[in-house]
């Protein structure tokens, strides 16, 4: 009874705490930004919305929590030793590589750096060098790198299931460039989620920690648990980036969750090997670095490499994607099904479609390739005042507006501009081969 009162009265100051501190809400905005610009990229190219990022911003917030639940708990048994100087390092560097990147939000990058200081600083002897080097220098041996790295690969547990059970509702349709500069269609699934996390960490700095003993053992336990135990609010980001230009987007995020995991799962085995071999936290470091980096360069080049899938080619018109709350909807059309017929007519065109539609304005038959390459057909009444092309997007044509140009944003371009980098193209002119 004693224990479990220590832990409702340690995890409710800390929650308060966490109220208090400004790096959550400043995610909040980030992601705010981010979402919107989804949104305005979508009316620039499709002159409709197909997300509100309002309910984004908060279906993210809602599932970051539960992972931050999840998340604390398991770290719960792992005691990494933590400190609020701890948070101000990793928030610190987190918030200067935003200034390059805003995936570099993620606490991979920041935690790997923040590794090859403290090793660089070991060099250099740097605590010794007195003065404010001198106390930086200490602040960064003081920082429990492989704990740190095991809660990175516990968040990035986390992220792998995210992005498999939400990150096909991010996915949002675009044009782009792709090879010798012909438009492709594609998808851009980008997510932040905020994850509130409350540490159960060793008391540290004087600090007064609960006098209840804990009835197991962390993983990481040591000296620094003899002290007690107290819970540190740390709030936290994580994040993935990819293009869905050869696959459809459900199956791009099913490789992104796997590859995360598999990532995680590397990097736990790593920091867990560098608790008990010190030299070892640079190799982890650099893997949490180098291993993140390549996740996301490797997935865009097989993406480039593939043949496209949101292409028109002879057998009639690829859908990209499917307005909600339209007779396509309706009728059960799917992003990368192909129209083939029209009321009899084959259509090969969007002055094809339009033609075909408007020979019956008050009913429509559509003769459809499906995933699986199989015909089926869909009929439906049709009514005054719904979408000309029944709410299917389709794939570019080569007198498509706008193709976005593949952006590698800062933070403060994000705030600064209102979408996605997107270029206008002149009636008839040549694809450009800028992307």
């Amino acid at each position: 009874m004693e224990l479990t009162l220590e832990l409702l009265r340690q995890y409710g100051s800390a929650a308060l705490g966490l109220l208090a501190q400004p790096y959550y809400y400043l995610a909040l905005i980030v992601m705010g930004f981010l979402y919107r610009r989804l949104a305005v990229t979508e009316r620039s190219h499709f002159h409709v919305r197909l997300h509100a990022w309002p309910l984004l911003l908060l279906r993210a917030a809602g599932w970051g929590l539960l992972a931050g639940a999840g998340v604390s708990i398991a770290a719960a048994f792992i005691g990494a030793a933590l400190t609020p100087d701890a948070v101000l390092w990793l928030w610190g560097t987190a918030a200067a590589l935003a200034l390059l990147r805003v995936r570099f939000l993620c606490f991979a990058y920041s935690a790997g750096v923040l590794g090859v200081l403290q090793a660089a600083s070991g060099l250099l002897s740097l605590e010794e060098s007195g003065g404010t080097a001198g106390r930086l220098g200490t602040s960064l041996a003081a920082l429990d790198m492989p704990g740190l790295l095991l809660l990175v690969a516990l968040l990035h547990v986390a992220e792998a299931l995210l992005v498999k059970r939400d990150g096909q509702r991010l996915a949002s349709p675009l044009y782009l460039e792709g090879k010798r500069g012909k438009l492709i269609g594609g998808y851009s699934l980008q997510g932040l989620w905020p994850v509130p996390l409350l540490l159960l960490v060793p008391a540290s700095g004087g600090a007064e920690g609960a006098a209840a003993a804990l009835p197991w053992t962390p993983l990481l336990g040591g000296e620094g648990w003899s002290a007690g135990w107290t819970v540190l609010a740390l709030p936290a980001v994580i994040g993935f980036t990819d293009l869905a230009l050869s696959e459809l987007p459900k199956q791009a995020a099913r490789l992104a969750s796997r590859r995360l995991l598999i990532y995680s799962l590397i990097l736990g085995a790593l920091a867990l090997a560098a608790s008990y071999a010190r030299p070892l936290v640079l190799v982890a470091s650099l893997a949490a670095l180098g291993l993140h980096e390549a996740l996301t360069r490797l997935a865009e080049r097989r993406e480039r490499q593939r043949p496209p899938r949101f292409v028109h080619d002879e057998r009639g018109l690829c859908i990209l994607g499917v307005l909600p709350g339209t007779p396509a909807q309706e009728m059960g059309l799917e992003a990368g099904e192909v129209l083939r017929k029209v009321n009899g007519r084959g259509v090969r065109t969007k002055e094809e479609l339009h033609a075909a539609l408007h020979e019956n304005s008050a009913f429509c038959r559509l003769e459809v390739l499906n995933l699986d390459g199989q015909v089926k057909f869909v009929q439906r009444a049709r009514f005054a005042g719904e979408h000309h092309q029944l709410g299917v997007l389709l794939a570019p044509d080569e007198d498509a507006a706008y193709s976005a140009v593949p952006g590698r944003g800062s933070v403060l371009a994000l705030l600064l501009r209102r979408g996605h980098k997107v270029r206008r193209r002149a009636s008839g002119e040549p694809p450009s081969m800028e992307a």
